[in-house]
């Protein structure tokens, strides 16, 4: 920190946490060097100081921090070679940056949290493709998303969560479905909203 001119010297130090340093200080153009070093601790601050377009050759970086700090920082254009990574929490991070025309290939993604994700952002009519997901959390998320009027397609889903957004949602209309429901709460959440008093008008 006090001699980064220093830096550049120190970048092929044997010992990795002297190289380490030195990545964080050293000159940028030097940096391409240290891509491929044995050390993830180095590969994973030469990540955080290359510029986005510079961080493809990092994509497939054998430990998983060093491809989190790339999914972060990669410009979300280039994100498509990173959707299948072989771990969900980089997924995940693909699944909240990537452009939305390009998002609905993620939602067949085997883990649960990424599909979330994915239902969170996914614009019409693509979200239809996560109203049938096996999660309940997934379609509770698209529950949230859907436009209010199309939401009596999921009034009669079978977790009680998705049903209780939908009556916390869906246009008055469609709430005669839910009347009579099985779970309390939703019942309850349909009464309330049906209950909510017209505006008086003193004459």
């Amino acid at each position: 920190r006090w001699h980064p001119e220093l830096a550049d010297q120190q970048l092929e130090h044997p010992y990795f946490e002297v190289r380490a340093i030195a990545a964080r200080h050293a000159s940028v153009f030097r940096l391409n060097g240290l891509m491929n070093d044995p050390d993830e601790t180095v590969r994973l601050q030469v990540a955080a100081r290359l510029s986005p377009s510079q961080l493809e050759r990092l994509m497939h970086d054998p430990h998983r921090e060093v491809r989190l700090r790339v999914a972060q920082r990669i410009d979300p254009m280039r994100l498509a070679g990173m959707r299948q990574d072989g771990d969900y929490g980089v997924r995940e991070i693909v699944a909240q940056r990537r452009p939305l025309a390009l998002l609905a290939t993620m939602a067949y993604d085997p883990e649960r949290s990424v599909r979330e994700i994915v239902a969170r952002r996914l614009p019409m009519p693509a979200l239809f493709i996560l109203a049938g997901d096996p999660e309940p959390e997934v379609r509770r998320a698209v529950a949230e998303s859907l436009p209010e009027v199309l939401l009596g397609r999921m009034a009669d889903d079978p977790d009680w969560r998705v049903r209780w957004e939908v009556a916390r949602r869906a246009p008055l209309a469609l709430l005669g479905a839910l009347r009579e429901d099985t779970d309390s709460e939703v019942r309850q959440m349909v009464r309330d909203r049906l209950a909510v008093p017209k505006e008086s008008h003193h004459g």
